[in-house]
């Protein structure tokens, strides 16, 4: 797998930077190392310290702190408690994401998707998130990286301490990814990211025969 585009240029705003230095001083602190770069540069850059001689799950075991460390124990367990994942719950939390994530990901907007009702029939709603091409994917160009400090952290910072499901499938040809609030997420030895190889010419333990990411599998 090969990529070879003009990376994106952002310009962060004033919203944008204080998020991303929040951020980076709560992982610098659940690592306990610093960076050198600014903004979010040096957030990426944290995040290949996280990942720096730590199994999958220990990665994952550190970003749930950092995730849970900008909520208060209490006000998770009110939202667990008080909110069960109705359409209007899911529908909202999409809708918040595109707001508070872009900083994180990038442009990307609100989509009708179709999850499992508790009745067991399929609904139409608008609680996806369609992520037109990933800043840190595209910054970090990492399949490791995509898997074990965003995607399977942030699905089980939502399903398990929200109390509201998420599923989130990143797409490693364009670097798009889609997040869908309502749907449970399946298991990872069932999804195309456990069998995708590293990003050719991108990352050194990419293989001629393009074995899947070994990051993802430890």
């Amino acid at each position: 797998m090969q990529i070879q585009e003009t990376p994106t240029e952002y310009h962060d705003g004033l919203f944008d930077r204080l998020f991303i230095r929040l951020f980076s001083r709560k992982m610098a602190n659940a690592v306990g190392q610093k960076t050198s770069l600014k903004g979010y540069d040096g957030f990426v850059d944290l995040s290949q310290k996280i990942m720096k001689g730590r199994s999958a799950d220990e990665q994952q075991a550190l970003v749930a702190i950092v995730l849970k460390s900008l909520v208060p124990a209490p006000v998770l367990w009110l939202i667990r408690t008080l909110f069960s994942p109705t359409q209007l719950v899911c529908e909202l939390n999409a809708w918040f994401a595109t707001i508070l994530f872009e900083w994180l990901v990038g442009p990307c907007e609100v989509t009708e998707v179709t999850v499992m009702g508790d009745d067991g029939q399929p609904r139409q709603q608008k609680s996806g998130v369609h992520m037109q091409r990933c800043r840190y994917l595209e910054q970090s160009r990492c399949v490791g990286m995509c898997v074990n400090m965003c995607k399977l952290p942030t699905q089980q910072f939502f399903t398990q301490d929200f109390g509201i499901p998420l599923t989130m499938t990143p797409n490693f040809e364009d670097f798009s990814c889609e997040m869908v609030f309502g749907a449970p997420p399946p298991e990872l030895s069932t999804e195309d990211c456990y069998q995708t190889p590293c990003l050719a010419n991108e990352c050194t333990m990419a293989t001629a025969n393009g074995q899947p990411c070994p990051k993802v599998r430890e």
